[in-house]
Protein backbone atom coordinates (compact mmCIF):
# COMPACT_ATOMS: atom_id res chain seq x y z
CA UNK A 1 0.00 0.00 0.00
CA UNK A 2 1.20 3.69 -0.82
CA UNK A 3 0.68 6.54 0.56
CA UNK A 4 -1.57 7.43 -2.87
CA UNK A 5 -3.43 4.02 -2.40
CA UNK A 6 -4.39 5.00 1.01
CA UNK A 7 -4.88 8.45 -0.22
CA UNK A 8 -7.88 7.07 -2.59
CA UNK A 9 -9.79 4.89 -0.38
CA UNK A 10 -9.72 7.39 1.86
CA UNK A 11 -11.05 10.14 -0.49
CA UNK A 12 -14.17 7.53 -1.80
CA UNK A 13 -15.17 6.71 2.24
CA UNK A 14 -14.89 10.35 3.28
CA UNK A 15 -16.73 12.54 1.32
CA UNK A 16 -18.80 14.29 4.83
CA UNK A 17 -14.97 15.89 5.48
CA UNK A 18 -11.80 16.70 4.27
CA UNK A 19 -10.26 13.38 3.05
CA UNK A 20 -6.29 12.76 3.85
CA UNK A 21 -4.02 13.59 0.91
CA UNK A 22 -1.00 11.26 -0.19
CA UNK A 23 1.08 13.49 1.61
CA UNK A 24 -0.25 13.25 5.36
CA UNK A 25 -0.31 9.31 4.52
CA UNK A 26 3.57 9.76 3.76
CA UNK A 27 4.02 11.64 6.62
CA UNK A 28 2.26 10.12 9.02
CA UNK A 29 4.05 6.34 8.01
CA UNK A 30 7.22 8.09 8.68
CA UNK A 31 6.84 8.56 12.28
CA UNK A 32 7.65 5.42 13.93
CA UNK A 33 5.24 4.75 15.85
CA UNK A 34 2.95 4.90 13.38
CA UNK A 35 1.29 1.65 11.58
CA UNK A 36 -0.87 0.54 8.88
CA UNK A 37 -2.34 -3.06 7.97
CA UNK A 38 -5.26 -4.06 5.56
CA UNK A 39 -5.07 -3.44 2.14
CA UNK A 40 -5.55 -0.67 -0.13
CA UNK A 41 -9.17 -1.13 -0.62
CA UNK A 42 -9.83 -1.73 3.57
CA UNK A 43 -6.80 -0.44 5.37
CA UNK A 44 -6.84 0.79 9.36
CA UNK A 45 -4.25 3.53 10.70
CA UNK A 46 -2.71 3.37 14.14
CA UNK A 47 -0.43 4.82 16.48
CA UNK A 48 1.26 3.05 19.48
CA UNK A 49 3.84 4.72 21.86
CA UNK A 50 4.38 3.12 25.42
CA UNK A 51 1.78 1.13 26.20
CA UNK A 52 -0.97 3.12 24.72
CA UNK A 53 -2.58 2.74 20.94
CA UNK A 54 -4.87 4.98 19.16
CA UNK A 55 -6.75 4.31 15.75
CA UNK A 56 -6.03 7.27 13.49
CA UNK A 57 -8.54 6.45 10.82
CA UNK A 58 -9.97 3.37 9.30
CA UNK A 59 -11.39 2.96 5.86
CA UNK A 60 -13.05 0.96 3.62
CA UNK A 61 -13.62 1.57 -0.25
CA UNK A 62 -17.12 1.67 -0.96
CA UNK A 63 -17.25 -0.81 -3.34
CA UNK A 64 -16.23 -3.17 -0.69
CA UNK A 65 -18.22 -1.92 2.26
CA UNK A 66 -20.63 -4.53 4.18
CA UNK A 67 -18.44 -7.20 3.46
CA UNK A 68 -16.43 -7.57 6.79
CA UNK A 69 -13.48 -5.44 5.94
CA UNK A 70 -13.79 -2.86 8.78
CA UNK A 71 -14.14 -5.61 11.38
CA UNK A 72 -11.07 -7.58 9.96
CA UNK A 73 -9.05 -4.56 10.04
CA UNK A 74 -10.15 -3.77 13.66
CA UNK A 75 -9.42 -7.50 14.74
CA UNK A 76 -6.09 -6.92 12.95
CA UNK A 77 -4.84 -3.36 13.80
CA UNK A 78 -5.76 -4.14 18.01
CA UNK A 79 -3.85 -7.52 17.58
CA UNK A 80 -0.45 -5.61 16.20
CA UNK A 81 -1.20 -3.09 18.69
CA UNK A 82 -1.08 -6.05 21.50
CA UNK A 83 2.20 -7.37 20.12
CA UNK A 84 3.68 -3.75 20.29
CA UNK A 85 2.60 -3.41 23.64
CA UNK A 86 -0.37 -1.72 24.05
CA UNK A 87 -2.85 -2.45 26.67
CA UNK A 88 -4.72 0.34 25.80
CA UNK A 89 -6.53 1.49 22.78
CA UNK A 90 -7.90 4.85 21.81
CA UNK A 91 -10.13 6.06 19.35
CA UNK A 92 -12.40 9.04 18.19
CA UNK A 93 -15.87 8.87 15.91
CA UNK A 94 -17.85 11.44 14.73
CA UNK A 95 -21.22 11.68 16.61
CA UNK A 96 -23.19 11.51 13.33
CA UNK A 97 -21.62 8.14 12.20
CA UNK A 98 -23.49 5.41 13.02
CA UNK A 99 -21.79 2.36 11.68
CA UNK A 100 -18.72 3.41 12.65
CA UNK A 101 -20.04 4.04 16.53
CA UNK A 102 -21.95 -0.09 15.86
CA UNK A 103 -18.93 -1.13 14.71
CA UNK A 104 -16.56 0.08 17.70
CA UNK A 105 -19.22 -0.76 20.37
CA UNK A 106 -19.32 -4.65 18.73
CA UNK A 107 -15.38 -4.14 18.86
CA UNK A 108 -15.82 -3.68 22.70
CA UNK A 109 -15.01 0.17 23.13
CA UNK A 110 -17.04 2.58 25.38
CA UNK A 111 -17.61 6.08 25.08
CA UNK A 112 -15.59 8.05 27.84
CA UNK A 113 -14.84 11.73 26.30
CA UNK A 114 -16.90 14.00 24.17
CA UNK A 115 -14.77 16.84 21.58
CA UNK A 116 -17.31 19.37 21.12
CA UNK A 117 -17.48 20.62 17.79
CA UNK A 118 -14.47 18.65 16.36
CA UNK A 119 -15.30 17.72 12.85
CA UNK A 120 -15.90 19.95 10.58
CA UNK A 121 -18.90 19.57 7.74
CA UNK A 122 -18.44 21.60 4.67
CA UNK A 123 -18.28 25.26 5.73
CA UNK A 124 -20.29 25.59 8.92
CA UNK A 125 -20.96 22.51 10.25
CA UNK A 126 -19.34 21.19 13.04
CA UNK A 127 -19.84 17.97 14.40
CA UNK A 128 -18.99 16.59 17.88
CA UNK A 129 -16.10 13.66 18.18
CA UNK A 130 -17.09 10.93 20.46
CA UNK A 131 -13.79 9.67 22.28
CA UNK A 132 -13.61 5.59 22.85
CA UNK A 133 -11.79 3.41 24.96
CA UNK A 134 -11.48 -0.08 25.59
CA UNK A 135 -8.61 -2.58 27.03
CA UNK A 136 -6.43 -4.98 25.19
CA UNK A 137 -5.42 -6.66 27.81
Amino acid sequence: MTPQDLAQTHAAAFTQSRPWTAQDFADLLANRFTHVVGTAEAFALFQVILDEAELLTIATHPDRQRQGLARICMHDWQAKAIQLGATRALLDVAADNLPAIALYERCGYVPCARRKGYYQRGNTEKIDAIVMARDLA
